[in-house]
């Protein structure tokens, strides 16, 4: 469809507490905009939700309307599946709180906020949910395609932390999701991505993490070779206080990195230490690190965990052209290894990168159909990630990305992190990616979303029956 009418339109204004944004309002351009500026989308309307009966409301609208809808958490999807073209995104950014209740230990939080708000009010009581590696993280998005970052090893995926959602389902009714109530629902939400309902909040357990010891070793690119095949031995055997995350990358220029090494193309490992900082015990762990090659640069310091959390946000802000594709993988085998190297030396763009994740741990302590996350044997998660500011270079980043994935995803596990699936990979794709829990998910669909209203996502329709 073209739009809404604009007295239609009306009826919805007057339904809520929040605003909603139409193409001729001013702020309509800054409402509809999203972290990868290569999304270009223009809603019919925004409804920027307040509350739950805002997001009910709004789920009613596009019932009685026949409108499309997509729904915005922090507007960070890869593939800009927060927003659709002459449909109606209903927006939770507005739903940015967080009560921490720190004798429980648990924390709710707003189906808006970003992982930098749950990270800050965490912090003050010396906890933190295991969660991402960027502080303007949407936490919807990220939670309900599972989850990972610096903590996943100590304490498993964001979804492992999760005890219960408050859900505005396709009929615009009202659950809580837990093991006890609606327990389909709730496995489905654990890795079923944005399929079943509008999640308004969300219910983790918290774990201890306040200073945690974070250190940075880049090698030469050329020395990618030996850094990988030390470092698939290295980390897995490593304690699970240790984490450590797997790049190629261009050196930025700016600290603690050293002015020689600045614009370098480099291989280097970002590593978080969650153990005992007082007897010095990061330093010993990583004495390794000169063992596959010599670094060009070691730095190593204690940091508050939201410092980690917000170290990438200011090198990679809002704005920037994005292409991204992954892939699990239970090794990284010398062909894959051949690979990198390879795409590693050809950088196209200084923000340009690929990431190797590690989800194993306290991950691995979760069966597979436990949740629907179905890679709980993955040892990392990968991304390839084109990045540059400048539009005139989307082909070259887009590019880059594609051929990179096309040559490592024959030495993959053959499913993706489902938060990292690129745009236009395929029904297949998402499949391959749920491998055994996909017919369970389909099912599940069906009885929560038997018509597909929710379908602006990595999409399972509805089995038939």
């Amino acid at each position: 469809m073209g739009g809404i009418n604009g007295t239609v339109l009306q009826t919805l204004r007057e339904g809520l507490r929040g605003p909603v944004v139409a193409p001729q309002d001013t702020s309509f351009d800054e409402a509809r905009s999203i972290y990868n500026a290569m999304i270009d989308r223009r809603p019919a309307a925004i409804a920027q939700c307040v509350d739950v009966a805002d997001v009910r409301t709004t789920v009613s609208f596009a019932q009685d309307t026949g409108v499309e809808i997509a729904v915005r958490g922090g507007g960070h999807s890869g593939p800009g599946l927060c927003l659709l073209d002459d449909g109606l995104v209903l927006d939770l950014s507005p739903m940015r709180w967080v009560r921490v209740a720190p004798e429980a230990g648990i924390a709710q939080v707003g189906g808006g906020c970003q992982l930098g708000d749950v990270d800050h009010a965490a912090h003050a009581f010396g906890l933190a949910v295991p969660a991402g590696i960027m502080s303007t993280t949407g936490v919807g998005g990220l939670t309900l395609g599972g989850g990972h970052g610096h903590l996943t090893r100590k304490y498993g995926l964001t979804i492992d932390s999760l005890l219960s959602a408050d859900v505005v389902l396709a009929d615009g009714s009202f659950v809580t999701a837990s093991e006890k109530d609606h327990p389909d629902l709730f496995w489905a939400l654990r890795g079923g991505g944005g399929n079943f309902g509008v999640v308004t909040s969300f219910t983790f357990r918290l774990h201890p993490a306040h200073t945690v010891g974070v250190a940075v070793t880049v090698w030469p690119i050329d020395r990618t070779g030996d850094v990988l095949r030390w470092y698939r031995e290295f980390l897995p055997a490593a304690p699970e206080d240790l984490s450590g995350f797997f790049a190629v990358l261009v050196v930025p220029p700016g600290p603690p990195f050293p002015e020689p090494i600045h614009g370098q193309k480099m291989c280097a490992v970002v590593w978080c230490y969650t153990g005992d900082l007082e007897a010095n015990r990061l330093e010993e762990v990583l004495a390794a690190v000169n063992e596959p090659a010599p670094p060009a640069f070691h730095f190593t310091t204690p940091m508050p965990y939201p410092a980690l959390q917000t170290m990438f946000d200011e090198l990679i802000p809002k704005g920037l052209q994005w292409y991204w594709r992954g892939d699990f993988f239970d090794t990284v085998s010398d062909a894959a290894i051949e690979v990198h190297q390879r795409y590693g030396e050809n950088i196209p763009t200084e923000l340009s990168t690929m990431h190797l994740y590690p989800v194993d741990g306290a991950a691995h302590r979760v069966g597979t159909d436990d949740t629907a996350w179905a890679y709980r044997d993955a040892v990392w998660s990968g991304v390839i990630g084109g990045i540059d500011p400048d539009p005139a270079n989307a082909d070259l980043i887009r590019q880059w990305c594609v051929d990179y994935w096309n040559d490592l995803h024959p030495h993959s596990m053959g499913g993706s992190y489902i938060n990292f699936l690129g745009e236009q990979e395929g029904p297949e794709r998402v499949r391959t990616t749920y491998r055994g829990n996909y017919d369970r998910l389909a099912s599940i669909k069906r009885s929560y979303d038997p018509d597909n209203f929710f379908h602006a996502n990595q999409n399972i329709p509805p089995s038939a029956g």
